[in-house]
């Protein structure tokens, strides 16, 4: 099947290439001259494991390639994939939908179809009539099915989550669109995903409904790992006891900083203001916000307290800057909270990320950057793990321990063991374990 994928960030420049993987031919649309540009020459505008290789090879087949021209692109394609950006929008935190529709009304200006349109984007409920309304308004005597297709991809696995998985939601009345969706996910046949088939409002807020409860847990667990530290238990025990629970499950019940990405923080704030609209407000979604931004500041009041109560003039080095590991994602980072509120209280800071580091820079101001982790502790007051990376996980201890000005590690991922750190000489602070 041939396939328009419209806008070539994450969830479109995975979602296209791992179509064209599958022997669909892919047309990647972008209005960005110089990423396309990049694109064609085989520069891969963000990080994903995997991601440059899967290009080049179905760019080498010509089953996969980028284009600015949005005609071009539609040309006998029998699904136009709408993967645009969808930030909340200034102001209000409703989910800014502007390039969604600005994409639905260049799509019926450049053909009449028959075209199935997909809203790859996460969208509030309604998106899809609004997408099929401007389509209508803009081309009458266009023939469209529009659908809903969310995403589901986790930032650092994406290709393996495109490929394989735990369920294919796909909103819609239409029996055309639904075998051409069927057919273009065909592929994924032998790996039996569930294809659950809904209505398009359906699908639209299964995508936020699912964010929003895991971000509950990653809250829940966070605040029970301060009522750990309080009373004296270890949080990551808690965390397997309950998790070992089928009913709950042992995934994202990680003590930590906070969440952050591309998703959760927009998409919570945007569940919130639909249902707010619609008068049945979701008491718990909201909590959440407010619990989530709190607690990025909070870390960084841990960390002084390590360092004694002060942190002025301090050297503290930073271990981990993008939200996750496994990705260059710096949006939503709880690392700009920690650092700005260190900033603020006088510390020097010094940071390594293996990935983050150049879209840090224009984030963060007075931050000086190491070239690898031992270079970035060397000479520091404390460290402060903040992403877990796996480079991070066996840091030579022993050299750690030497580099150091004073030997305090407040590592905001527990993924050391305390009394390891406290056998090899160190201060350690994890979050939600005892003291």
């Amino acid at each position: 099947m041939r396939v328009a994928m419209i806008g070539s960030g994450y969830v479109g420049l995975v979602s296209g290439a791992c179509f064209a993987d599958f022997g669909h031919i892919v047309t990647c649309v972008d209005k960005d001259a110089g990423k396309i540009d990049a694109l064609r020459r085989g520069v891969m505008p963000i990080y994903e494991p995997g991601l440059d290789t899967l290009v080049e090879s179905n760019v080498r087949e010509a089953r996969l390639s980028f284009t600015t021209d949005l005609a071009k692109g539609l040309e006998g394609a029998d699904a136009a994939f709408i993967a645009v950006g969808t930030p909340s929008r200034r102001g209000d935190g409703h989910a800014d939908l502007s390039y969604v529709y600005a994409a639905a009304k260049e799509i019926a200006e450049a053909t009449a179809g028959p075209l199935v349109v997909v809203t790859k984007s996460t969208v509030p409920v309604g998106t899809g009539d609004e997408v099929e309304r401007i389509l209508r308004e803009t081309r009458p005597d266009g023939d469209y099915a529009v659908v809903s297709n969310p995403e589901f991809l986790r930032e650092g696995a994406a290709i393996a989550d495109f490929k394989r998985p735990d369920r294919i939601v796909i909103g819609t009345d239409d029996a055309r669109a639904r075998e051409v969706m069927a057919e273009l996910y065909r592929p994924l046949y032998l790996n039996q995903p569930p294809l659950l088939f809904t209505a398009r409002r359906t699908s639209e807020l299964i995508k936020y409904a699912g964010n929003a409860f895991l971000a509950v847990k990653i809250t829940f667990i966070n605040e029970i790992a301060d009522l750990c530290e309080a009373v004296g238990a270890d949080v990551q025990e808690v965390a397997r006891g309950i998790g070992l629970d089928n009913r709950i499950g042992s995934k994202f019940l990680h003590a930590g900083p906070g969440y952050g990405g591309s998703c959760f923080p927009k998409d919570t704030q945007a569940l919130a203001k639909t249902a707010q609209d619609a008068g049945t407000p979701v008491r718990i979604v909201e909590t959440v916000v407010a619990v989530n931004d709190q607690r990025k500041r909070a870390m960084a009041r841990k960390v002084v307290t390590a360092c004694g109560g002060s942190v002025r003039g301090k050297t503290i080095a930073v271990l981990g800057l993008t939200f996750k590991p496994n990705t260059d994602d710096m949006r939503e980072a709880p690392s700009l909270s920690v650092i700005t509120a260190l900033q603020d209280q006088g510390a020097i800071i010094r940071a390594y990320d293996p990935e983050g580091m150049e879209a840090a820079k224009s984030m963060l101001t007075d931050v000086g950057y190491a070239p690898n982790p031992y270079a970035c502790v060397e000479g520091a007051d404390a460290l402060v793990i903040v992403t877990e990376w796996d480079a991070f996980r066996a840091l030579d201890l022993g050299r750690v321990r030497s580099l150091m000005k004073t030997p305090i590690v407040i590592d905001l991922r527990n993924i050391y063991r305390p009394e390891d750190m406290k056998r090899r000489g160190f201060s350690y602070v994890g979050v939600g374990r005892p003291v």
